[in-house]
């Protein structure tokens, strides 16, 4: 249990930085776009409509998005560039990173643990499934660049 507590401990350090990195990366982004040319489209109602619904429900979001793969930076990013007030937006960090950290500290932990088995005791089956995995990946790659280059001469006909 000492090894999951460490664990879950240095996680939730690691995704405060992160997660609060990100958000004061977005409210230095917004700050310098209120600055900038972009200033009149900042400032008009539906944006400012926008902004409070954020700064007012975002919070239950930002917690929830530590549970997705992939949409917490982009939450996390939003709060800061849509100014959601620190005494809303630390307790989601706070409550949402502890989630996030006891999750992979437990689930993966178990899974390194796993591999780690699987490796010691059959080398051959933990070999097949790392290259198993790497074809996998591979394929998804494949797929998405060829769907991503015959998407492209469909945009460039649209432009013309």
């Amino acid at each position: 249990m000492d090894k999951v507590a460490l664990t879950a401990a240095g996680l939730y350090v690691i995704v405060l930085l992160r997660a609060g990195g990100t958000f004061a990366v977005g409210w230095l982004a917004s700050a310098g776009a209120r600055r900038s040319r972009f200033a009149e489209r900042i400032s008009s109602a539906k944006f400012r409509r926008a902004e409070r619904a954020i700064q007012r429900w975002g919070a239950p979001v930002v917690a929830v998005s530590f549970l997705t793969v992939g949409f917490q930076t982009a939450a996390n990013f939003l709060a800061g560039s849509m100014r959601m007030p620190l005494p809303r937006y630390l307790p989601a960090l706070f409550v949402g990173g502890a989630g996030w950290a006891l999750i992979y500290a437990t689930v993966g932990l178990g899974a390194v643990e796993m591999l780690g088995r699987l490796f010691a005791e059959r080398t051959v089956l933990g070999l097949a499934a790392l290259a198993a995995l790497l074809l996998v990946v591979c394929g998804v790659v494949v797929y998405r660049r060829r769907i991503a280059a015959s998407a492209q001469p469909d945009a460039a006909a649209e432009e013309s």
